[in-house]
């Protein structure tokens, strides 16, 4: 093994939590070194293009279509969920999850330089205040250590860190404030013909969620795509950075272009990832290591100081031939992912405070239908509008909370239209010529489908777990997960697709929402079969809290008991509500470098304080 190089910071993982942290501490002038464990190609304007056209080459078009992992970085991929043989747990299982059930964890991440921000659909919304309090507002899971005003600051900065398009005043609902005077750095995304079109039918629509009347209403939410900014903001479209770090100025990305392919990759770069901010830290002097593995944490056994991070650097996507190193530094952070985060800590033996534990995701519903009139479907971003009033409300001590997404994807993800429209139409219904044409003009255009994402609380029993019997081509663990779907949550799928059904019949909308025994793994609840997919949410396997017996990071995001490590990112969370949670893991990540930062200015003593 080569001997150490040595830094101020090193963090594992180029994704959004690590390239926030990397960037403000490179500010600060520290020397910092982030380890990612995926391929950097997407560093380069052309080396991007490649995966856009492996993209358009793909028949399956899925989150992983564009982002093939590297052979000594495998990854999770949803054509690929099996649950384990338990009577024959020795047969090989494809794909990288071990799912021991009882239900399927239907989500997957990128392994790459930018991580799951290259495929991210961008919404971005900050969670409510009684997200934060669910133990003391509505009786279950747990209270966070901070509340919705501890974090509120640092929503405004990653806002602007990623480029949020939104506007305040539409945001202003179920508790969420901001401070006088703030608005996003760029003007909301204009919301879609399919948009404006529902809003007609459906605001003002009261529903009953629990005892509680409700009052729907379509709002365009806050998205890390570029739009038409505020005074003294640019966005930052396409990046190109070439040999020490100079970037080449690309003329695109600086405004969306309305391409409905956000997921899996944005063709122009207009959405954010996070090679972006990574891009400007390279330029102040941050050092990025792609292709490197963290594998241990090595740490003292007196005090549980980390003495150095071991990885596994390997020349050859292709290949699974790689050379040992290690390096070190006074402060580490883990910034992997969720899974990723949990799995090195338990491969390293740190596992007190329940890691790996308490694992969540937004399992979700589909809803589709036709409308009367056409709605523009196939046309701007993939989703620019949602319906948020489900979010909060009394009901929460009894069943989860939901949200929608409103696609401006037609079936696309729900039936693979517009192929299996056309397929439909030619071999169930021998349409052909002047009739086929026709009867595609009617009912592409009026294709609407509802994304219902629902919220899951953390439970012990979902988690993540280690076995050297399940190890991946280079010798490091394969996650293993226990997942299942309680009834708070399936009791919040069953409302939650009430209320589609209400939404439908006061829109005039042909309900078409079916099960197909081949789509989605089913979960069961009173008599009703719902079909879920995971949204790509990770969270909870490290979560923080105020007491080293019932958490793994105090509420700087420090690994209990090791006094320079921190575990960053969704992992951290206590409980999620119903917000996309990348906008939280970036306040997150702001506000812990704030933290290393304060520690640094104390003097060399007080760096791990």
């Amino acid at each position: 093994m080569n001997p150490p190089d040595h830094f101020d910071v090193v963090i594992v993982g180029a994704g959004v939590a690590g390239a926030l942290i990397a960037d403000a501490l490179t500010g600060a002038r520290l020397r910092v070194l982030v380890l990612e464990a995926g391929p950097d190609t997407v560093r380069r304007f052309d080396g991007y293009t490649d995966h856009l056209r492996q993209f358009y080459a793909a028949q399956a078009k899925g989150p992983e279509s564009p982002w093939t992992p590297a052979k000594a970085a495998p990854q999770a991929d949803t054509a690929y969920l099996k649950q384990i043989d338990l009577a024959h747990p020795e047969t090989p299982q494809p794909g990288y999850f071990i799912q021991r059930g009882p239900h399927l964890y239907g989500s997957s991440y990128t392994r790459r330089w930018g991580g799951s921000t290259l495929h991210w659909l961008g919404v971005s919304l900050r969670m409510l205040p009684e997200d934060f309090a669910m133990q003391s507002e509505h009786g279950v899971a747990r209270d966070w250590p901070l509340g919705y005003g501890d974090v509120a600051p640092y929503y405004a900065a990653a806002e602007r860190a990623i480029g949020v398009s939104g506007d305040v005043a539409e945001q202003r609902y179920l508790g969420v404030t901001f401070e006088d005077g703030y608005d996003y750095p760029m003007r909301r995304i204009p919301p879609s013909w399919s948009d404006r079109e529902l809003a007609t039918g459906i605001d003002g629509l009261e529903v009953t969620v629990g005892t509680e009347r409700i009052s729907l209403k379509v709002r365009g939410y806050p998205a890390a795509r570029n739009g038409v900014p505020r005074a003294g903001y640019r966005p930052q479209g396409a990046i190109d950075i070439r040999d020490r770090g100079v970037q080449v100025e690309q003329s695109l990305g600086e405004r969306c272009a309305g391409n409905t392919a956000c997921t899996p990759i944005c063709p122009i770069q207009a959405r954010y990832h996070a090679g972006k901010t990574l891009a400007g830290a390279i330029e102040g002097g941050l050092q990025v290591r792609a292709q490197a593995v963290a594998s241990t944490i090595v740490t003292d056994p007196a005090d549980g100081t980390v003495q150095r991070i071991e990885y596994k650097r390997y020349d050859d996507p292709a290949s699974t031939a790689f050379t040992p190193a290690s390096v070190t530094a006074r402060v580490y952070v883990l910034a992997a992912h969720t899974i990723e985060n949990a799995k090195l800590l338990l491969a390293s033996g740190i596992a007190g405070g329940g890691v790996g534990r308490g694992l969540m995701d937004h399992p979700a519903l589909y809803a589709w239908g036709l409308a009367p009139r056409p709605v523009g479907a196939f046309r701007g971003p993939l989703s620019t509008s949602g319906i948020e009033d489900c979010r909060g409300g009394r009901f929460r001590s009894e069943h989860a909370a939901f949200r929608y997404d409103i696609g401006n994807d037609g079936w696309r993800a729900t039936t693979g239209a517009p192929d299996s429209t056309v397929a439909d139409a030619v071999l169930k219904r021998g349409l052909y010529g002047a009739k086929l044409r026709a009867a595609l003009t009617d009912i592409l255009p009026r294709q609407v489908r509802l994304s219902l994402a629902v919220e899951q609380l953390p439970d012990r029993e979902n988690r993540i777990s280690i076995d050297p019997a399940h190890l991946d081509p280079i010798g490091n663990p394969l996650p293993i997960i226990d997942y299942r779907i309680d009834a708070y949550t399936k009791a919040g799928m069953a409302a939650a697709a009430r209320v589609s059904r209400a939404i439908f019949r006061r829109a005039g909308i042909e309900d078409r929402t079916g099960i197909d025994e081949n789509w989605f793994p089913p979960v069961s609840f009173e008599g009703e079969t719902f079909r879920y997919h995971g949204m790509g949410h990770f969270a909870g396997t490290h979560a923080m809290g105020d007491d080293p017996a019932t958490s793994v990071v105090d509420p700087y995001q420090r690994v209990w008991g090791h006094p320079n490590l921190f575990a960053v990112g969704g992992g951290s969370m206590v409980t999620m509500g119903t917000s996309n949670p990348t906008l939280t893991i970036a306040a997150l990540a702001l506000r812990t470098a704030d933290h290393i930062l304060a520690t640094f200015k104390q003097g060399p003593g007080h760096a791990a304080a």
